[in-house]
């Protein structure tokens, strides 16, 4: 009785339903459909997953290029505060130099009334002692 009918390409399915594909293949194409569901969910809980991990690491490449932004502008502290200091250093050496030449200069005119003085003084002395 089916041997006339599935070879017309008709088939009986379990309730004894008449149908067009035969059960089998109806069966593996519904479970095709069900894999390729089960595969979608899948595929969408990776992207999920994936946004997440990209949503992770833009934070942390931002917070890297924030910390390295800090990095640069304590270095660029550094190297500002010591050229400060180079010229600093270089004003009080002018100052020393210039103090120095000025001690000297005194050192000298001190000498030279001291000698002046003596001086002064031997002439006073050789007035009391004549008169």
């Amino acid at each position: 009785m089916s041997d006339p009918v599935t070879s017309l390409g008709l088939h009986f399915d379990e309730v004894n339903k008449l149908r067009i594909i035969d059960p089998e293949i109806s069966k593996q194409t519904v479970d095709l459909k069900e894999e390729c569901n089960d595969f979608l969910i899948s595929i969408d809980s990776f992207k999920n997953i994936a946004d997440g991990f990209i949503k992770l690491i833009d934070s942390l490449a931002k917070d890297v290029e924030r910390e390295k932004m800090k990095g640069i502008g304590a270095r660029n502290l550094v190297k500002s505060m010591t050229k400060q200091r180079e010229a600093e250093e270089q004003q009080l050496q002018a100052l020393i130099l210039e103090k120095s030449t000025e001690l000297e200069r005194l050192r000298i005119q001190h000498q030279s009334l001291l000698k002046t003085e003596s001086e002064q003084q031997e002439i006073l002395d050789r007035l009391l002692l004549n008169h």
